[in-house]
């Protein structure tokens, strides 16, 4: 008879045990209340089947609040990743003062979302912010209300989470660099190759794994955005930065409605499985594994 190890899995129990609670438990859960109404006063829920699932179709808001995800998410993925890559590449050569620029690049991340939020307000307030008397004192240009605007607040949001993320990311290619033998470098170097070539030829394929789990990180990011645009916009003007996990947070906790919720949830899920898998599919064949 074939004895099973224990202690491998009871390694793993501790870590199976808060996935389970912290992860499994409450999107099951969040499927169960989809299927029931919400609960009001001494009225328990009761079964609705896919009716949640009907009215959140129905809801002419949702279109706006998922093409508004999907452009925050189609801006900020590429360009905190290509920013990361730039400035990981800039401070992995020798520079003066090369760790005073990490520092810099890598202070917005420590700072809370919030904090962050808020200094980019007086960065944003009209005739008074910092933007403002930059543009008007060295062009000349009238005062813009970035936030107030429908044309301009999404980008505004954007602009903001691009500055957050890029430093974080960018401590992942800077170890990815680092773990590039030398000797690629100086034979590529022997070979005549200039240093875009040794860039794009070796670089970028030895870091794709690296690529892919800051993908896939920044994919996440772009859809648990909750904290900046509470303190920025409220989701205005005209529901023009109103994302996903905002009108999930609107609707579960400023209109009461939970069971709405559970199925806006659900809908988040789905849209961040198959977007992954997407990922996964199209950069694993461009992956490199030593």
């Amino acid at each position: 008879m074939r004895r099973i190890p224990l202690i491998p899995y009871l390694l793993i129990l501790p870590g199976l045990v808060f996935l389970a609670a912290f992860t499994h438990f409450p999107a099951l859960l969040a499927f169960w209340q989809s299927l029931h109404s919400t609960p009001r006063g001494r009225r328990p829920a009761t079964w609705t089947g896919a009716d949640n699932y009907a009215a959140m179709l129905a809801d002419p808001v949702l279109m706006k609040v998922l093409w508004n995800s999907a452009i925050y998410a189609a801006a900020t993925i590429p360009a905190s990743i290509v920013l990361a890559f730039v400035m990981a590449l800039w401070v992995n050569g020798r520079m003066p003062g090369r760790a005073f620029v990490r520092l810099a690049y890598f202070t917005p991340t420590i700072l809370p979302m919030v904090a962050a939020a808020n200094i980019w307000l007086f960065f944003y307030t009209p005739g008074f912010g910092l933007l403002d008397q930059v543009l008007s004192g060295l062009f000349g240009l009238p005062s813009t209300n970035w936030l107030g605007s429908d044309r301009s607040a999404l980008w505004a949001v954007i602009v903001v989470a691009v500055w957050k993320e890029a430093g974080f990311f960018m401590i992942f290619y800077l170890a990815g660099f680092q773990a590039v033998p030398p000797a690629l470098a100086e034979a590529a170097r022997i070979e005549g190759c200039g240093r875009w070539t040794y860039v794009r030829r070796v670089l970028i394929p030895l870091v794709a794994p690296t690529t892919l789990f800051i993908a896939v990180n920044a994919l996440i990011n772009a859809f648990r955005v909750v904290d900046h645009i509470f303190i920025m916009t409220l989701g205005g003007p005209n529901n023009a930065t109103n994302l996903l996990l905002f009108h999930i947070w609107e609707t579960g906790f400023k209109y009461w409605d939970t069971a709405q919720a559970s199925t806006l949830t659900i809908l988040l899920l789905v849209i961040l499985a198959a977007v992954a898998a997407v990922q996964f599919r199209l950069l694993e064949r461009r992956t490199y594994y030593r």
